[in-house]
């Protein structure tokens, strides 16, 4: 018996050391299948592309991306200095209500304001009816084009600054900015010069996630006919009918995905500043009353272009759909994204569990790399790892099914990618790093004492686990699933390639109902995934209101 228990726990450290193993082979498959089909295909399609739309592909994809990071930036930012730092009418409510866009996708915010200010809409049928102009008697801003794409990103992205800056500004001592206000500085040139420096790794942290988003958008840009490398891919894919066309341009845009991951680490840990000790309560600054009236419009105009109009928009747009949620064809839609979100939600967080545990408990080089690699996946697009586990695995199947055919004359069909377990696989790769981060903040409040007495108390590492590390992690570990539920039910480019032949869900229903401009139906749909989006986000605003001033 004194031999058995060490052997166990050895099987056990190796058990949880294959899942790691596994789980971080897992995450490499799509890179290294971009690379590959890369290399191997023909460049035709590719020469012609270049020749023709791949500069617009590049151009238009960068000029989004710096569009979007400038506005959330400016929003996130001016809006998280506002809330924390000053005191006006409404502000205690407005610091929640500035986080809830982040429970929309931008293709749901698309449909609902080109219903409205497209040139059918409510507002340019209402301008011609009421001035008696013509279309062609006036101009008006076109909601299909980059920069409304643009508006549509900042408007539910803003908030990773926010937040971020936010808890970055709240983090400040009152010593630094009482210091520049005593040096004869105004409030606003204290925070040029103090408050907005102190705060920069966590803003240039939320402007790069808000980058690494922008790039991954595929619903946004092809509703409103935006060519960037996400729908280059696609329109490859697809129309083209060439793999390995769409996988070369994948391997530009996870190039470019893995240049901000790494200027995004950069930001991180390559600017550090001193917060200070807050040894004395930070005083609101006292705005005049016109400073107060602006505050509150600039605060409160981002949650009323990017939560009150659209909701309301889809809203009506919902009303007369003649959609019914509750039939068959609906049901099948909802039952088909539960599943999907539920089982990827269950996957990831196991995996981030077993992955940040074993982490912990034998940490290296190579449990760090494989922390690394698994976190890659936010920042690669999920067309990119559609296409980067499609190509790989259905070589696998259809050289499996053609030996299974000659040799033993029975068709194995496809097993990998006519199943959903590969598109369980591209959700795990894209959404782990949020469940690792998650985890992370949940295990970081739990010494490392406490591994050592469940350890001296006879407990291995599975013992570690259910009976210390979960009971204290259950708050986080369930965070990390309900994000990764409702990123999966947002999802749409990894969705709408991998997904098993008539297996569509929410998110490909209303973007099929949207692509065929049938608005008014896409709008049920959309605010199904809204109000899911909602879960995790207001368990968020919850915790910010128990911790604000």
């Amino acid at each position: 018996m004194e031999t058995e228990m060490p052997i166990s726990r050895r099987f056990m450290r190796k058990g949880y050391a294959a899942i790691a193993v596994i789980v971080t082979l897992i995450c490499v498959i799509p890179y290294v299948g971009v690379v590959i089909a890369a290399g191997s295909g023909s460049f035709d399609t590719l020469d012609m592309l270049a020749e023709t739309v791949l500069g617009r592909y590049v151009a238009t994809t960068l000029i989004l991306v710096v569009l979007v990071m400038g506005g959330s930036a400016m929003i996130g930012t001016g809006a998280a200095w506002l809330v924390t730092m000053t005191d006006f009418p409404g502000r205690r409510w407005l610091e929640i209500a500035l986080a809830l866009p982040l429970a929309f996708p931008a293709y749901v915010l698309a449909y609902g304001y080109t219903q409205v200010l497209d040139h059918p809409g409510i507002v340019q049928s209402t301008l011609r009816d009421v001035t008696g102009w013509g279309p062609r008697d006036y101009w008006f801003p076109e909601i299909r084009s980059i920069g409304g794409a643009a508006m549509m990103l900042t408007l539910v992205l803003y908030p990773y600054v926010y937040l971020l800056a936010r808890a970055a500004f709240t983090a400040q001592g009152a010593s630094t900015f009482l210091a520049a206000r005593v040096l004869g500085r105004t409030p606003f040139q204290a925070f040029f010069s103090v408050s907005l420096p102190m705060a920069r790794p966590a803003i240039a942290s939320g402007v790069m996630l808000v980058a690494m988003e922008t790039i991954a958008d595929f619903g946004t840009v092809a509703y409103f006919g935006v060519q960037t490398f996400a729908v280059g891919i696609y329109t490859s894919w697809f129309t083209m009918a060439d793999r390995a066309a769409a996988a070369q341009l994948a391997l530009g845009l996870l190039s470019f995905a893995l240049l901000l991951a790494m200027l995004e680490r950069l930001s991180r840990g390559g600017a550090k500043y001193a917060n200070g000790r807050r040894n004395a309560p930070m005083k609101r600054i006292t705005l005049t009353p016109t400073q107060r009236i602006v505050a509150c419009v600039f605060c409160l105009i981002p949650v009323m272009l990017g939560v009150i109009l659209p909701v309301a928009a889809l809203g009506t747009m919902a009303v007369g759909s003649e959609q019914d949620l509750l039939s068959p064809r609906y049901l099948g839609f909802i039952r088909n994204s539960l599943t999907l979100a539920s089982i990827a939600a269950f996957v990831t967080v196991i995996a981030a569990l077993v992955l940040g545990t074993f982490h912990r408990v034998q940490a290296n080089r190579l449990t760090a790399a494989s922390l690394y690699l698994a976190r890659i996946g936010y920042a690669v697009p999920g067309g990119v790892i559609a296409v980067g586990l499609l190509v790989p695995f259905a070589a696998f199947d259809n050289t499996l099914d053609a030996w299974m055919r000659a040799t033993f004359d029975i068709s194995t069909g496809l097993l990998f990618t006519g199943s959903i377990w590969l598109l369980i696989f591209a959700y795990l790769i894209r959404f782990l790093a949020a469940a690792i981060g998650a985890y992370e903040g949940g295990i970081a409040t739990v010494g490392p004492n406490m591994d050592a007495a469940a350890r001296t108390l006879g407990q291995d590492m599975p013992g570690l686990v259910r009976r210390v590390h979960m009971p204290l992690l259950r708050t986080s570990l369930l965070t990390a699933g309900l994000i990764v539920f409702v990123d999966v039910m947002k999802e749409l480019p990894a969705t709408l390639i991998m997904r098993p032949f008539n297996y569509d869900t929410l998110a490909v229903q209303a973007y099929r109902l949207a692509s065929d401009e049938r608005l008014e139906g896409a709008a049920v749909p959309s605010l199904v995934i809204a109000a899911i989006g909602l879960i995790p986000v207001i368990l968020l605003c919850r915790r910010i209101g128990s911790g604000r001033a």
